[in-house]
């Protein structure tokens, strides 16, 4: 059967040159030319082949004026009296075109897309636009290969809004992925339709790190939020605390030790050890002798930072005998006493309580099994989905507080026996504030960033994927970037971002990319393993929306408004809490 029918009216021209998937294409009339579109879809027969077709995708329509080599009239007249004719222009017609898959059938007879390019076409072959019913049945093909049991139904194309448009929900977060776009190009509500999606399967386990408490009214998930200063001390089952000795040895020295003072290493050195002195006292008192055994500095054992605050005063404060029975300063006599004005005034600060004034019940030995269970159960009711809100948590420490959240996802998951772990992914909303790029950044955020650069480059091997969300792809990581070999990329109208986003992208590409500042709200160019074809893609929106539309200035500024009430808002501030 004849996979396209293609008529005079569809000929666009011949092929002229082939450079690996670059083809450009001869075309002899204005008519013909007129055409081509810059992002259509064309087909190219294949040497020697029945019913195969490569497919391609227009990067540029060119018409170029030639000037023809002037000719004598006369040949007969000598050098000397032969007159010269005018110039004459003509007009050269290109289309450049990059080679994205080919169509063809299978041996049993039945049309099957493929991204393998096996030949190339032949020079002086013809190419034909793909519209109206050619360009249907193509994109029909399109969304019957990639409608599988498997596969995540994220909107319609844009070249034909009949067809549906698929991802392939294993490829998508095999692979991780990133979804990029400026403010207000439909970001937010794109993840939340991915996550609307994801929710309805029986198992699915995804956790969204939400920095500004966007998605805290989607119902069909699960919320957890960090505590802010007005609520340490209560008892919710939405409260996640983080107590201090979640961290790890780099964790807790980039919150408290400033690694440019001269005796730093002497700081690092005494904290080290009283806090490996403490953690034993509480596996000695609990009689865990294979965790002692196998027991290291950066093991999640439940300590008193209060202890450790007063060794180090006595340390810093110490006098030792010394010659003729008088007594002389000790070895750390006045060292640590910045470090204990950072320690006190950390441990006493309201903004800092999910870590240092967590209830008592989360310093128990098994409150870490808890919180973990809470994080990554995925068996309760909306609990597919979780939400973690973020937004209480203060700036300085937000990296760190982040990546432990991810880190210790990460490695419970690693420890899990291999027929029991379930594949997991985290959302990473905003991630430009907490997965900067590393040059010049301070110890806290480069902590945060090596966590997510391990996920990044091993977690598939241990079914933790990566969603990067993001409305500045050129701050984010390049390395954490780079491992996302799948791309929805919303409008872009900064260069710099274009720049980064181009760079994800497979060089033959690039002209593809050149529509990221004209793309319509929730209009995105997908490309990567997870779609057949790079395409422009319009986003369904969610039924749920988050809580991130921008808000309307000069709509608000024509109404008539209540009278705020700003000794409201400022008693609100000082007890930080809205309520």
């Amino acid at each position: 059967m004849a996979i396209f029918i293609f008529g005079s009216s569809h000929f666009l021209g011949k092929v002229r040159a082939v450079d690996t998937r670059r083809v450009n294409v001869q075309v002899n009339s204005d008519e013909d030319l007129r055409k081509a579109r810059v992002g259509q879809l064309v087909a190219l027969a294949l040497p020697g082949a029945v019913e195969e077709w490569l497919i391609g995708l227009i990067d540029k329509v060119i018409k170029t004026p030639v000037l023809e080599e002037p000719s004598r009239i006369d040949e007969s007249e000598s050098e000397e009296t032969s007159t010269m004719a005018l110039p004459r222009e003509s007009v050269l017609n290109t289309v450049q075109l990059t080679l994205v898959g080919t169509v063809g059938l299978t041996t049993d007879n039945k049309t099957r897309f493929s991204r393998s390019l096996v030949q190339v076409p032949e020079i002086d072959g013809s190419c034909y636009i793909l519209r109206d019913a050619q360009l249907q049945t193509f994109m029909n093909l399109l969304s019957s290969e990639a409608k599988t049991a498997h596969s995540l139904e994220i909107g319609r194309y844009t070249i034909d809004e009949s067809a549906k448009a698929y991802l392939d929900g294993n490829r998508l977060f095999q692979r991780h992925a990133s979804l990029l776009g400026s403010t207000g190009s439909g970001k937010s509500w794109s993840v939340a339709a991915i996550l609307e999606q994801a929710a309805k399967l029986p198992s699915s386990n995804l956790i969204v790190f939400d920095l500004h408490g966007e998605y805290r009214e989607l119902t069909y998930t699960r919320h957890l939020r960090i505590p802010g200063p007005e609520e340490l001390g209560k008892t919710d089952e939405s409260l996640l605390f983080l107590p201090y000795w979640l961290l790890n040895a780099e964790e807790l020295q980039a919150m408290f030790i400033d690694r440019s003072e001269f005796n730093a290493h002497n700081q690092v050195m005494a904290f080290q050890d009283t806090v490996v002195d403490e953690k034993k006292k509480t596996l000695k008192t609990l009689k865990k002798t294979e965790v002692l055994n196998a027991f290291t500095l950066d093991s999640p054992i439940p300590f008193q930072i209060a202890n450790v605050l007063n060794k180090l005063k006595h340390l810093n404060t110490e006098m030792v005998p010394g010659a003729n029975g008088k007594e002389k300063q000790g070895l750390f006599y006045g060292q640590f006493s910045r470090l204990l004005v950072r320690l006190n005034s950390k441990v006493s600060d309201k903004r800092y309580g999910f870590l240092f004034q967590a209830p008592d019940s989360e310093h128990q030995y098994d409150a870490m099994a808890q919180m973990v269970k809470r994080l990554m159960d995925y068996s309760t009711e909306k609990a597919q989905v979780k939400v973690i809100d973020f937004s209480e948590v203060p700036s300085d420490i937000l990296p760190v507080i982040v990546g432990l959240v991810a880190r210790i996802i990460y490695q419970v998951q690693f420890w899990t026996d291999r027929v029991k772990r379930r594949p997991m992914a985290l959302v990473c909303d905003e991630a430009h504030l907490y997965l900067p790029k590393k040059d010049g950044k301070n110890p806290v955020e480069q902590r945060a960033i090596e966590n997510f650069e391990k996920i990044a480059k091993e977690g598939r091997k241990y079914g933790v994927a990566l969603l990067v969300v993001s409305q500045r792809p050129s701050d984010v990581s390049p390395t954490i970037l780079s491992q996302c070999n799948n791309v929805i990329a919303l409008r872009l109208t900064n260069g710099d971002d274009q720049t980064t986003v181009k760079r994800l992208m497979p060089e033959s590409l690039e002209g593809l990319m050149d529509t990221l500042p004209i793309l319509d709200i929730g209009e995105a160019l997908v490309v990567g393993d997870a779609v057949l074809l790079p395409s422009r893609i319009r986003i369904h929106p969610p039924n749920e929306k988050p809580l991130s539309a921008t808000i309307d200035f000069w709509n608000e500024w024509s109404k008539t408004p209540e009278s705020p009430d700003f000794v409201k808002a400022v008693e609100n501030m000082r007890r930080q809490n809205r309520a």
